[in-house]
């Protein structure tokens, strides 16, 4: 009697045949029977069944309309009067919809028993090709569709997927190939552009039309690109992208004055920003803003009237960063004058006109500030004792670099006064006056010996600093310091480069879980000091098994040396794993 072959023809769905044992289909169609088998020639079915067409018994990956939501697609049912051998492919999973996958499911529920999975080209499941294609960089992902028909579906369907793109742009290329792979992402919602190219309004055109959805994006330059994006063309893109959430731009230097008006946009960073004739903020939703200028003499932006400008206008304001050697106290005013409500991050570097009367109008308006940073200003440990006294419940993070007006005492009544404290910056603020241009490479330990021998030791300073929340410090370019005493259990990364001056034996470092050290610029002597302590051997830890309790539970007793319990192997093992390499970083 002649044996039932089922027979799975390929469809537009399918990538390639599911039973590789399975004689390939006849392209000039089949000479069988859909419904029992049997050859069509003579034949008449009496199978009571509805035919079936070869089409038709493909699985089709297509989602369902009715069920796009679950994310997994339902195949074309297979017949129900099937030959015993379809029993092959029970236990295969269903198909899944690389349209909507949800990576989060490991295992799909199953239809039934003639539910099979698809395979495209050389075996390899279709799930398992998407879970490697999605990994590879965009240039890969390219490449990769060029392999066979099931890849490049795949790599289709992965470029109509995908959410966020960084995409880094060489110095060759043009304007179109950003395009081209743009126009393969109509959902696009994050877009991070490295550019080693010029960047002009082209791109930014290329950008609106290809990503409607767009909702944040950031532009960075080399070091060999120019941005040639004037203010009045990105002040049109910020006006036609309502849905930009974000916006972060390197290298605007050609600016000459923007006007943004947008109702969505909420986070703004701009730098080497440069002689700006005006700055119209009309952003009623921004919460966040970073304006960096470049440093340069020649600069005219009038930075008190955009100050002015930016918190009349922007009043949900939450962080504020600006950095310009042009600050000064009148720009303190105009940013006190509005009083943000939600403000908690103020940040104005390298103005060296702001003084102690600046700290008096911060501290008297914003009383919640968590971060503050006046690195390269005038204050005075005056200053910093206003701080402490404003901010001891909200301030978590001090940056105070560059202030050649605080000393050491200012820094011990900081952390003294603020107990929330997690980070600290005092690089270059406490600097010897007599090391200008000393290369402390060249010099031998035995001429750093001699050289604190004969200078005045008044000119030294120490600090100490005990903080119990505190977990990064850094001392960067402290000269000035001879001695440092550390107690903080929680810091974990210390920074100490180039403070030439510190001494090995005036070092002491309690911080259990220091991680990372670094001590470039230091002494050798002191470097192996920095190692000795940091990296303490765990013998030296009180034994746990040296003690017993007396019956009473009234006082521990010290146990004889032969009846002390021993630690176990598993016990050594826990400490081993629990132990922490410090890394001391000298490049």
């Amino acid at each position: 009697m002649h044996r039932h072959q089922p027979h799975i023809s390929s469809s537009s769905a399918d990538f390639s045949a599911f039973d590789f044992n399975a004689r390939p289909s006849k392209r000039r169609g089949s000479y069988n029977c859909g419904r029992c088998g049997l050859p069509k020639k003579g034949h008449n079915c009496n199978v009571g069944t509805t035919p079936i067409s070869s089409s038709t018994a493909s699985v089709i990956t297509t989602p369902a309309p009715s069920d796009s939501s679950a994310g997994i697609s339902a195949p074309t049912s297979l017949s129900a009067n099937r030959p015993q051998r379809q029993q092959h492919y029970s236990h295969l999973r269903r198909a899944l919809s690389f349209d909507n996958i949800d990576l989060s499911c490991d295992s799909p529920e199953l239809v039934n028993e003639e539910t099979v999975d698809p395979v495209v080209s050389g075996g390899l499941p279709a799930s398992c090709l998407w879970e490697v294609l999605r990994r590879l960089p965009p240039v890969g992902l390219l490449a990769a569709a060029k392999v066979c028909k099931g890849w490049r579906e795949t790599s289709r369907r992965l470029w109509r997927a995908a959410e966020e793109l960084r995409l880094r742009v060489p110095a060759r290329a043009q304007v179109g190939f950003v395009g081209s792979v743009l126009q393969k992402c109509p959902g696009l919602v994050r877009l991070s552009l490295r550019m080693e190219s010029d960047v002009d309004a082209t791109m930014l055109a290329c950008i609106a039309f290809s990503c409607p959805n767009l909702e944040c994006m950031e532009i960075s330059t080399s070091a060999s690109a120019v941005n040639r994006i004037t203010g009045d063309e990105l002040g049109r893109f910020v006006a036609d992208k309502r849905c930009l959430t974000s916006l972060k731009m390197e290298g605007c230097s050609n600016l000459g004055g923007f006007v943004l008006c947008s109702s969505s946009l909420s986070t703004l960073w701009l730098s080497d920003l440069n002689s700006l004739s005006k700055m119209v903020f009309n952003c009623p939703n921004l919460k966040e803003i970073s304006l960096e200028f470049s440093y340069q003499e020649n600069d005219s932006t009038d930075l008190t009237a955009m100050a002015d400008g930016l918190v009349r206008n922007c009043s949900r304001l939450q962080n504020i960063h600006i950095a310009s050697t042009r600050l000064s106290h009148a720009v303190v005013l105009a940013i006190t004058a509005a009083s943000l409500r939600g403000l908690r991050m103020l940040s104005l570097v390298l103005g060296s006109d702001i003084t102690d009367a600046s700290v008096a109008a911060i501290a008297s308006t914003y009383s919640k500030l968590e971060l503050l940073d006046l690195s390269g200003s005038s204050i005075s440990d005056s200053g910093i004792g206003m701080i402490c006294n404003v901010f001891p419940n909200t301030l978590s993070r001090l940056l105070l670099a560059l202030c050649p007006n605080i000393t050491s005492s200012g820094i011990q009544f900081a952390t003294a006064q603020l107990p929330l404290l997690e980070l600290m910056d005092c690089g270059m603020s406490i600097c010897d006056p007599n090391s200008e241009n000393s290369n402390c490479d060249e010099a031998s330990d035995f001429e750093l010996q001699s050289a604190f021998n004969n200078k005045p030791h008044i000119m030294y300073q120490k600090l100490i600093i005990k903080h119990c929340h505190l977990k990064k410090l850094s001392l960067w370019g402290c000269s000035g310091l001879d001695a440092l005493f550390l107690n903080c259990p929680e810091l974990n990364d210390l920074n100490l480069n180039s403070c030439r001056n510190l001494r090995p034996d005036t070092l002491l470092l309690q911080c259990p879980k220091l991680e990372s050290v670094h001590a470039s610029g230091c002494q050798e002597l002191m470097i192996g000091t920095i190692q000795s302590q940091v990296n303490c051997d765990s013998a030296a830890v009180e034994n746990q098994y040296a003690f017993k309790r007396s019956a009473d539970g009234s006082k521990r007793v010290w146990l004889p040396h032969s009846y002390s319990q021993q630690p176990s192997d598993n016990d050594m093992k826990r400490r081993r794993v629990g132990r922490r390499q410090c890394n001391i970083l000298v490049n």
